[in-house]
């Protein structure tokens, strides 16, 4: 007993002093509530930051949406965002103020888009499985080729695609903006797809392959159900960009029954009378919401399938 009190003693004695433990532990938390601050402090200046700049790149749309409730006389006035009253009438003067109502060019458009949707999805889906699975004589050659058309503008081949088009009588149709989408000529998708492609196992392939199934039968049962990430990405961009699209539709599409909604906007503008500025903008609105429609129900698809694709 008395060994295991004078061991006990001698241990408390060599035990150091509280008070350095309560200092060290106090200038680390100081420490770390300084951090803590400056880590939200840079935080705060960086949203700060995005804001502005988010409200800089939104303020021209806001403008827009602004200036189709507003008296022609008023729209440049006034570059402010504040309203006085709202007036709807350049919606309803803006919806007649063409040859036909505005529902007739936005048909148009729908028209081109579901061709051009249907063409990509068949098209480029094909073509990119034979890149991914199938092995062929110089298929790196073709393929490199094919993504060197991606750096290739549209103006080069305008030119001669007109004379073509022009000859077989295509023109003034929506033939030359649907028929190039069947062909695979969007080789951004068909690059796309052949990387979700090759991210699938090809263990897949060799398990249809035992059950008897050859390449169309493993292309429609195994892989396109598992595309559908990267179908729903060209089916957004697709709409997206044939929507807008305004050089094509001008080119080729010369009797105003035949415009699509960009051609039709630009009729609004006239060099020699008078521009209808407020029918112009809130026509614009009308044309901009299904675009917006489909971006937002379509994001989630949108960032799964340029994440699984490896494009960076």
């Amino acid at each position: 007993m008395t060994n295991l009190k004078s061991v006990s003693r001698s241990a408390v004695k060599a035990t150091p002093p509280d008070a350095p433990r309560k200092k060290s532990t106090k200038r680390e938390s100081m420490g770390s509530l300084a951090f803590s601050r400056r880590a939200r402090g840079r935080a705060l200046f960086k949203h700060l930051i995005l804001i502005v700049s988010g409200a800089v790149m939104i303020y021209p749309l806001l403008w827009m949406v602004v200036s189709s409730v507003r008296p022609d006389e008023l729209i440049f006035k006034d570059p402010g965002l504040w309203l006085n009253g709202l007036d709807m009438s350049n919606y309803s003067s803006g919806w007649s103020a063409l040859t036909h109502p505005f529902g007739h060019y936005m048909l148009n458009s729908a028209i081109v888009v579901i061709g051009s949707i249907l063409g990509n999805l068949i098209s480029c889906s094909m073509a990119a499985y034979a890149f991914a699975r199938l092995k062929f004589t110089a298929s790196k050659l073709f393929f490199g080729i094919m993504l060197l058309t991606i750096m290739l503008p549209f103006h080069v081949v305008i030119v001669p695609q007109y004379v073509l088009f022009s000859q077989i009588g295509w023109v003034n149709t929506f033939w030359p903006l649907i028929v190039p989408k069947l062909l695979a000529t969007d080789a951004f998708f068909v690059f796309l797809m052949v990387q979700f492609i090759r991210g699938i196992p090809k263990d897949l392939d060799e398990a249809a392959r035992i059950d008897g199934a050859g390449h169309p039968r493993i292309f429609l049962r195994v892989i396109l159900p598992l595309m559908v990430p990267a179908l729903a990405t060209t089916t957004i961009f697709t709409f997206i960009w044939t929507w807008n699209d305004f050089f094509g539709a001008l080119i080729y599409l010369t009797d105003p029954d035949m415009f699509t909604v960009p051609v039709a906007l630009r009729a609004f503008v006239d060099s020699q009378a008078g521009t209808s500025w407020g029918s112009l903008f809130a026509m614009s609105i009308v044309s901009l919401l299904p675009v917006f429609l489909i971006f937002l129900f379509g994001q989630r698809f949108l960032i799964k399938g340029i994440a699984t694709t490896g494009i960076k």
